[in-house]
């Protein structure tokens, strides 16, 4: 079995839907005065989300979430209502914000509204939505959704979103493209919907993430195929380990040149582009901090500017008026084989152009061009 090797390091053209970067959420928290309050009343796990439950060719530019999320637009109903949304390996529903839904979360957003639209289809169903920054109400109905093509789809639309931290998204609701055993029960997935329509000519996408991104262009999700001018070299492809979340193995976590050997048991990895951050295992957060000599302060993560270490590490440091943000968070769930799971979110991604293969359930990676 081939297995992905972490290092610490700077390291046929489909229709594509462009990606837009958004402020940081926990930017704007931080203006708002918020975030402190956020941080101390909410322990946001990244991979509480991976916690298991019992149940032709597109492309979407994207834009980027509590740090940056990138998110592209799709339009939902007829006529079309336009929506902005995170397009999500880690999860595998897809909602928007709705006229049902009276909280503020839902007011500063677009919301759907089914009555203004002469497809749409009431289901009736209500489920809770988990995420690792909070949860949500939705209920099902039924409609056109158009992602580059028109498909007719299940959807949420949400009932009740917490104004922490739904209020402060750039991004409307959530396009969850992981696999269908995580989707709400007896539903079938965007991607399931599109195959079974003809618009897609394989099930595959990709992802591009620009390393300099602007609101108006973050880069791009190519639905049902690559685009070789957004990489370099040959894609590495590595198999899916649980055909879930796009989880892959680990044999090794590298700081710079320096192997760690964490992962000499074998670790489990998420390829998430739902998560901004690179997340490491509990039990290895203390001697990844020390191998950086930085150190935690008020939920963020600071290291010093001088650090022989920098220069590997580079394209994790987030640097904010002298002051440097290692972007990790750690994450305290193992995966089922009880190996430690690291999630692989966007600061890993945007060094790679990432290839999501259903058909042969791995996941590709090619240097980003």
């Amino acid at each position: 079995m081939k297995w992905l090797i972490l290092a610490l390091v700077c390291l046929q053209l489909s229709e594509g839907v462009t990606l837009k970067k958004g402020k940081s959420m926990r930017e704007v928290m931080k203006e708002k005065g918020v975030l402190e309050d956020f941080l101390k009343h909410h322990k946001v796990d990244p991979a509480r989300k991976y916690h298991f439950n019992n149940y032709n060719v597109a492309d979407v530019p994207i834009a980027n979430y509590l740090d940056s999320f990138y998110f592209g637009e799709i339009s939902i109903g007829t006529p079309p209502q336009n929506f902005l949304v995170l397009f999500d390996t880690g999860s595998s529903n897809l909602w928007v914000p709705s006229t049902y839904c009276q909280t503020e979360a839902c007011s500063n957003h677009a919301r759907f509204n089914p009555n203004q639209s002469s497809t749409f289809s009431d289901i009736g169903v209500t489920y809770t939505l988990d995420y690792g920054f909070g949860d949500l109400t939705v209920v099902l109905g039924y409609d056109t959704v158009t992602v580059s093509e028109i498909c007719h789809q299940e959807f949420g639309l949400s009932q009740d979103e917490p104004s922490s931290p739904f209020y402060y998204t750039y991004f409307d609701g959530i396009l969850g493209m992981a696999y269908p055993p995580v989707a709400i029960p007896g539903y079938r997935t965007l991607m399931q919907e599109m195959l079974q329509q003809g618009q897609l000519t394989e099930p595959i996408f990709s992802f591009y993430f620009s390393r300099q991104p602007t609101y108006d262009y973050g880069g791009e999700v190519i639905l049902g195929g690559i685009d070789t001018q957004l990489f370099s070299g040959q894609i590495t492809w590595v198999p899916v380990t649980q055909e879930v979340y796009w989880k892959i193995g680990i044999e090794e976590f590298a700081i710079g040149q320096q192997a760690t050997g964490w992962c000499s048991q074998g670790c489990q990895g998420i390829v998430d582009t739902g998560t901004f951050l690179l997340t490491i295992p509990e039990q290895y957060i203390g001697d990844f901090l020390q191998a950086l000599g930085a150190q935690e302060s008020n939920g963020e993560v600071g290291c010093s500017l001088h650090s022989p270490r920098d220069v590997s590490i580079s394209f994790s440091l987030l640097q904010n008026n002298g002051y440097c943000r290692v972007a990790v968070e750690t994450t305290y769930v193992s995966s089922q084989n009880e190996q430690p799971i690291w999630i692989l979110g966007n600061i890993f991604l945007r060094e790679y152009y990432s290839v999501f293969d259903m058909a042969n359930n791995r996941v590709g990676f090619a240097p980003s061009a």
